[in-house]
Formats: C-alpha cells, structure tokens, sequence
C-alpha cells in the first residue's frame, strides 16, 4: 500500500473490542467519516469506498495485545 499524499494516511489505535469505531479522514476527498472495524477477524487487509466521493480506500487493520491499529491509504 503506498503512502497516499498530504498526510492523508491514517493511522490510528483503539482498545481491543470486538467492533470499534474508528475516525477516519478520506485520503481523496479529504472529509472525515467513522467506520465500524472488526478485530475478531485479526490483521486484515480490505478496500472500504468513501461515503462522500465514493472512491475505493485500502484499509489494514493490525491486532495485537495491545489493541488494534487501522491505517488507511490510497494507491496512486
């Protein structure tokens, strides 16, 4: 996954739940939005679209016991 531009890659740590809400700003658009992430699958790696300029945004998600980190980029 390549380091989108402008900082826009996001990473971010949450206590380790089954489901969390995570705080993300879109690395295309710029607008922030929440998505629910799921640490019961373990590290994962998934393309979630952007719920305002609907473009296609590569999630992973790393578990540990220290809870999870959710990085979020683009490929350009």
């Amino acid at each position: 996954m390549k380091s989108p531009a402008h900082g826009a890659r996001t990473p971010m740590r949450y206590g380790r739940a089954m489901q969390d809400v995570a705080k993300l700003r879109c690395p295309w658009c710029g607008e922030r939005f929440e998505t629910l992430v799921d640490a019961s699958v373990g590290d994962a790696d998934y393309v979630e679209d952007c719920p305002v300029c609907c473009r296609p945004i590569e999630m992973h998600l790393a578990v540990d016991d220290d809870g999870i980190r959710l990085d979020a980029g683009r490929e350009d």
